[in-house]
C-alpha cells in the first residue's frame, strides 16, 4: 500500500473512533462534544467547540502503551515538525486516546507536565509523520482524569434503562388520579407478589 493510501485509511479510521468517542462521552459522561468539519475552524480553534482533541491509538492493545503525540507530518519529509497533539496551541483542554475498548480522558496541562519532566523519551514514528512519547497503560490509569470501558455500555445502559423505567413507573402511580400515595409505594416494596 502506498503512502496516500495508508494516510486515507488512517484518516477515515480516525473519524470513525471520533464519532465512537462522541458517543461514549455523551452516553457514559453527559460529556457533549461537537466536532468542527471545516479545515478551518478546525485549524484557527480546535478540533471540537467543546475543546477536546480525540486520538485513536490503534496499537494500545498490543503494546500497553498510549503514543502522545507532540508534532506531526501531513507526509514524511525533510524539515520540522507541525505542533500537534498536546502541543497543538488550539482551544484544547482535554485530551482523549485509547481504542475501542478503553478510552483515556487526559488534562492537556498534565500531560504537558509529563512530557516536561523529562521522563518520557520523544521519539519519531515508524512512518516518521509524527513524534511523541510512549505512557505506560499503568501510567496512563494513574493520571487520567477518566477512563471510559465502552464495551461495559450495554451493561450500564441496561442498568440506567432499568432504573429509569423504575422512576417512571414510581412518578406515574405517586401523580395518578387515585394513585397510590407514599405509604401504599412502601407498603408495596416489601410485596415480592
Amino acid at each position: 500500500m502506498n503512502y496516500e493510501a495508508y494516510r486515507t485509511n488512517k484518516i477515515e479510521s480516525g473519524l470513525l473512533y471520533q464519532d465512537f468517542v462522541v458517543d461514549c462521552c455523551w452516553t457514559l459522561l453527559g460529556l457533549a462534544i461537537v466536532q468542527y468539519a471545516s479545515r478551518t475552524y478546525q485549524y484557527n480553534v480546535g478540533e471540537t467547540r467543546t475543546g477536546a482533541e480525540i486520538k485513536h491509538d490503534e496499537k494500545f492493545a498490543s503494546t500497553g502503551n498510549l503514543w502522545i503525540e507532540v508534532g506531526e507530518k501531513a507526509r514524511p519529509r525533510e524539515g520540522d515538525y507541525f505542533p500537534s497533539g498536546i502541543r497543538r496551541g488550539d482551544n484544547s483542554w482535554l485530551y482523549i486516546i485509547g481504542d475501542y475498548n478503553t478510552v483515556f480522558l487526559f488534562p492537556v496541562t498534565l500531560l504537558r507536565t509529563l512530557q516536561e519532566s523529562g521522563r518520557y523519551r520523544i521519539m519519531e514514528n515508524n512512518t516518521k509523520t509524527s513524534t511523541g512519547f510512549l505512557l505506560p497503560a499503568g501510567d496512563a490509569r494513574r493520571y487520567a482524569a477518566a477512563v471510559l470501558y465502552p464495551h461495559a455500555e450495554e451493561k450500564v445502559g441496561k442498568l440506567l434503562g432499568d432504573i429509569h423505567a423504575r422512576g417512571r413507573a414510581l412518578h406515574e402511580a405517586l401523580t395518578s388520579p387515585g394513585g397510590m400515595n407514599q405509604m401504599d409505594l412502601f407498603r408495596s416494596a416489601g410485596d415480592d407478589s
